[in-house]
């Protein structure tokens, strides 16, 4: 298919990017270029608290600038619509999730076992990450994250199994519903196991076994839901999962 870049990463990120033109020759951006970027991660920053909190169609664009200290009109410098800043935020959030999960699974034959490590990396974000688990629920059924990202890997593995006879399933459709269903109810206990938990936000990285054994116990389910037997999906639900690198992480509120 549970973590999200941050604006400090993003602006990490740039300053390794291959020169451009744009760059000047040490390397560093022009103060003009830079300024910019910083801006559209402001906004970006701000929109992710404001749909977490509220949903995507109770935020305007007036608030996203205010909560960014940014002028309206500069708004559109970066977007051109509040569709389009959403648009942004959902491959800011999910699609750079998804490569990550792509390249964990690029040596992984078996397509039951690329399913279950996605699902067990994306529960265990959300515990690490609460912000970015809560955006998940709210957003995960909408038309623009089903559309990009996890929604769209999710639909390219199990069509993937499906051909190769790895998954057994009687209507394609009705199984992706019930499996991102499983998937978002899976998010929400691991969010009510980080709310509950005392433990700081440190010590949680370190992912506690009760929550990588829920998330084991969640992939089983997808798995069984794709047409595994209990006992194999079991079995490859526990698996040794892939280790992500180097994962920008969302700050506290």
């Amino acid at each position: 298919m549970p973590d999200v870049p941050n604006p400090r990463a993003s602006r990490r990120r740039a300053q390794k990017a291959p020169s451009s033109p744009r760059e000047t020759s040490d390397g560093r951006y022009p103060r003009g270029a830079r300024r910019k970027r910083e801006t559209r991660a402001r906004l970006l920053d701000a929109a992710f608290w404001l749909v977490a909190e509220k949903g995507m169609n109770s935020v305007t664009i007036a608030q996203i600038t205010e909560a960014a200290d940014v002028g309206f009109g500069s708004f559109y410098n970066h977007f051109d619509s509040k569709e389009g800043i959403f648009t942004a935020l959902v491959d800011w959030l999910f699609e750079e999730f998804a490569n990550t999960l792509d390249r964990l699974a690029s040596g992984l034959s078996d397509p039951a076992e690329v399913v279950a490590v996605s699902v067990r990396h994306t529960l265990l974000r959300a515990y690490r990450e609460p912000v970015w688990g809560r955006m998940l629920i709210r957003e995960g059924l909408s038309p623009c994250a089903l559309n990009r990202g996890l929604g769209q890997r999710l639909l390219r593995d199990s069509e993937r199994g499906i051909s190769q006879r790895r998954f057994v399933v009687a209507d394609q459709l009705m199984c992706l519903i019930s499996v991102i269903g499983t998937v978002l109810a899976g998010t929400a206990v691991e969010l009510h196991f980080a709310a509950s938990s005392k433990r700081t936000v440190r010590v949680r990285k370190m992912a506690p076994s009760k929550e990588e054994i829920f998330a084991e116990s969640t992939a089983a389910i997808v798995l069984q839901a794709f047409g595994l037997k209990r006992m194999e999906a079991e079995r490859v639900a526990r698996r040794p999962l892939p280790v992500v690198p180097d994962l920008p992480t969302i700050p506290e509120a």
